[in-house]
């Protein structure tokens, strides 16, 4: 039978759930077990497609075109799994399908309520992902215990071992351990309180693991097991990771929590293979050299609406055994204070998708900065979208071109609506989403990044490159380097005499891993070394 893996999380928001659970994930694969991962949100949108950046953070796709919570992005990056719209619920979703399930009448005229209809709908998105492809479902339950949001989902889990056995089920809590400085200690209460909230509930967590920026020495362990009644070995420390998030996997190996996993469930499996691991932490503490990129976004204050980009950089320092340091900048300043004050001395630019009007211009001049300065580029979504209205104003010769995004009146619409959207009324779930094919141009940079000339790539976005104006910016040296198959969408552009210049409409950033970066990052950051080094470079394949 499938075994079930449940992550709660305590005392305050932002632990780290997400990064916990795909690091047991990935633990369980190396030893050779078959996992499948989930994240269960307590609010009630249906998913974070229309909720802002600022509050939710970066919204992470899928291949088939879910829009999903951030957390996802860690479960891909970290493991292997096949991440699909089940692996994603949130509370507006589960409301939403009972509600339809009751207009149906198929619940014959019954009283709906949160127990059991609601609880049932939530069992059954868990185990549909118990099959005999399985052997481990990770679930991880957003939110914090003694939110009111959460209270459907704890209860829904807390059934779940009733109908499947308890030895078939492992709770596993995070929690805090604050240091509190004037007291010169760490403090336990904070997670007794926690684990008590989750044993009214009637869940007695298997595993506790505790973040702490201090280690827990023996009498703390001592106390938490004694008074959240679990045993000594299962009170792991996880103290925070100032040098790398992928330390997160081995040190909860070295706390032997895959060991813990495996026993309580009766498996047997392998030693876990973690060579591919240990390189990539040796290659992040010993890079051979240094680059700094400038990333120009509109959210740019806000990391985590990044979040994917900052990893896959990461990624392609890691494939270029280069440290990366990249350095935030909001658009808005570069409009206030101009791109050659605040981009001079960078090794490399980036610049990002998002919506609306703000910061564009400033978008646009930095993009303008890098085309003349041959400064290092790589533009994603709206990126792409500013780089093509720089080369049609300032290259191409068409004054005040523009996206009819931000000037519905403008003499050139060099980036418009798709022909798809014009009825589109909905915001929530019906822009082009998702894993879509492309050509790519032969001798072109990105052909030769991909190695290949047949990609498939994740998309989110409206409004696209005009048609109409592909010939003439080819003619004006845009190099048109990837199309949709039938050549009706142009995917990529670039320019051939410029080290390198490459912008994409899709978002890359949600295919790249530790263990194989992108390589249009890798391609960026090698260029950003080339640059650095003022000398020829290539970077490992």
């Amino acid at each position: 039978m499938t075994k079930h893996v449940f992550v709660t999380g305590g005392v305050v928001s932002s632990l780290g759930k997400g990064l916990t659970s795909a690091s047991i994930g990935m633990l369980l694969e190396a030893r050779g077990l078959r996992v499948r991962m989930q994240k269960l949100d307590p609010y009630i949108n249906v998913d974070p497609g229309t909720m802002s950046p600022y509050q939710h953070g970066e919204v992470y796709v899928l291949d088939d075109g879910s829009e999903t919570d951030l957390d996802l992005g860690h479960y891909e990056r970290f493991t292997a799994t096949h991440l699909t719209r089940q692996c994603n619920y949130t509370t507006g979703q589960i409301y939403l399908s009972v509600i339809n399930k009751e207009r149906r009448g198929e619940f014959l005229g019954k009283t709906v309520q949160v127990i059991p209809h609601i609880t049932n709908e939530i069992k059954d998105v868990v185990t549909q992902l118990a099959n005999a492809d399985t052997d481990v479902v990770i679930t991880e339950i957003g939110g914090t215990v003694g939110d009111i949001e959460s209270l459907p989902f704890l209860e829904a889990i807390r059934q779940i071992p009733l109908e499947v056995g308890r030895e078939n089920c492992i709770f596993i809590h995070l929690t805090l351990v604050p240091y509190l400085k004037a007291a010169g200690e760490l403090k336990t209460k904070p997670t007794q309180h926690s684990v008590g909230l989750l044993r009214q509930i009637g869940i007695q967590p298997d595993i506790l693991v505790c973040r702490t920026e201090r280690g827990l020495d023996v009498s703390d362990r001592e106390k938490i097991a004694l008074f959240c009644n679990v045993p000594l070995e299962s009170v792991i420390e996880e103290r925070d990771k100032d040098f790398s998030i992928y330390e997160v996997p081995l040190s909860l190996q070295s706390n032997r929590i895959d060991e813990i996993i495996l026993r309580r469930f009766g498996l047997q499996a392998p030693p876990a293979a973690l060579d591919e691991w240990h390189d990539i932490l040796h290659r992040l503490r010993n890079p051979e050299h240094e680059v700094s990129i400038a990333l120009v976004g509109k959210y740019a204050e806000h990391r985590d609406a990044y979040k994917s980009i900052y990893e896959a950089l990461d990624h392609g320092g890691i494939a270029c055994r280069t440290q990366v340091r990249v350095q935030p900048i909001k658009s808005e300043d570069i409009e206030r204070e101009g791109a050659e004050r605040l981009l001079a001395g960078f090794d490399g630019l980036l610049v990002p998708g998002g919506f609306g009007e703000r910061g564009i211009e400033g978008k646009v001049e930095a993009i303008r900065f890098a085309r003349e300065r041959r400064l290092p580029f790589l533009g994603i979504c709206l990126g792409m979208q500013c780089a093509v209205i720089d080369f049609a104003r300032n290259v191409a010769g068409l004054e005040a071109a523009h996206s009819t995004e931000f000037a519905r009146n403008t003499p050139h619409p060099v980036i418009c609506l798709m022909d798809e959207q014009h009825s589109v009324v909905d915001k929530g779930g019906t822009m082009r989403l998702g894993a879509q094919p492309a050509v790519l141009a032969e001798g072109t940079k990105a052909a030769a990044a991909y190695g290949s000339t047949r990609i498939s790539e994740r998309h989110r976005h409206r409004y696209e490159f005009n048609s109409k104006y592909r010939a003439a910016l080819e003619e004006a040296g845009l190099v048109i380097a990837g199309t949709n198959p039938a050549g009706t969408l142009v995917e990529i552009v670039e320019l051939a005499d410029h080290p390198w210049f490459v912008a994409v409409q899709f978002h890359p950033e949600f295919k790249s891993k530790p263990t194989a970066a992108h390589p249009l990052f890798a391609g960026l950051v090698a260029a950003a070394v080339e640059r650095h080094a003022g000398s020829a470079w290539v970077a490992e394949s």
